[in-house]
């Protein structure tokens, strides 16, 4: 299987081969594999390393003294997190395993190292942190502005194409590996409001779902009626133009520009 990590890089940002050799040395160095409901990090903790998940899903969320949570990110293959925490003494949130994920390590010095002298990672780092943010966004307007219907539809959508950008799709189908009590945590429904939405998406032929396999049959459609836009997302691959064989930038350049005054 490709390495998740650099499939979601070069979204953003054409890499070289030292690039990838790179990559692919740092996030098989220290491994860490969790059961699934286990907490990878919690609220309070001080952060030591960053860490990439491989496989499996994960998840932000943050929980209320009576047990209440809120999931604020899912994290898929691919997604590196809290990669600017250590400007932070401790977590102000908790990151937490959905199924079994298998994860890399990154030590401090190593992820300072890899953004000051390896510009072109560097690049498409930022890039995927201005995505986070993006995302983000939306879904504070999928919370305060969409039906619990399109709430629904739109984060499947969200989903589907994030996994298709680190080959985890095939076709029009995708493992959805999450519960319906996971969904309603990050789109403020109940359970049992969640379990009557899917029944709306498939009513509507918008959605196949058999145990954890999710199939969209006419994605532009779910789109249509979920008020999805992908443009959040920023997968016009706008960063694969620039050509990483160029001469790197200096490390007084502008990463997302030319050099400075």
């Amino acid at each position: 299987m490709a390495n998740p990590l650099i499939c979601k890089l070069e979204q953003f940002r054409r890499l070289s081969a030292e690039d990838k050799r790179i990559l692919e040395q740092i996030t098989a160095e220290r491994i860490r594999v969790l059961r699934p409901r286990e907490d990878i990090i919690r609220e309070g903790d001080e952060p030591t390393q960053i860490n990439v998940i491989l496989s499996g899903w994960a998840c932000r969320y943050k929980e209320l003294e009576d047990g209440r949570r809120s999931i604020m990110a899912f994290l898929v293959p691919g997604d590196l997190y809290d990669q600017n925490i250590f400007i932070l003494r401790e977590m102000d949130h908790s990151v937490g395993t959905l199924t079994a994920v298998r994860m890399a390590e990154i030590p401090q010095p190593v992820f300072e190292d890899l953004t000051l002298n390896h510009l072109c990672i560097a690049q498409a780092l930022w890039w995927g942190t201005l995505v986070d943010a993006s995302i983000e966004r939306e879904w504070a307007v999928n919370l305060g502005q969409r039906t619990a219907f399109e709430r629904l539809g739109h984060l499947l959508c969200e989903l589907f194409l994030r996994l298709r950008g680190v080959g985890l799709t095939n076709g029009d189908s995708c493992e959805l590996s999450v519960t319906q009590a996971d969904l309603g945590e990050a789109i403020g429904l109940s359970t049992v409001h969640v379990n009557r939405m899917l029944r709306d998406l498939r009513a509507a032929d918008l959605i196949v779902l058999k145990g954890k396999a999710l199939t969209i049959p006419d994605l532009e459609a779910l789109m249509r009626a979920s008020l999805f836009k992908p443009n959040y997302l920023h997968l016009s691959e706008a960063g694969r133009a620039l050509d990483s064989a160029a001469a790197p930038l200096r490390a007084t350049d502008d990463l997302f520009g030319g050099p400075q005054p």
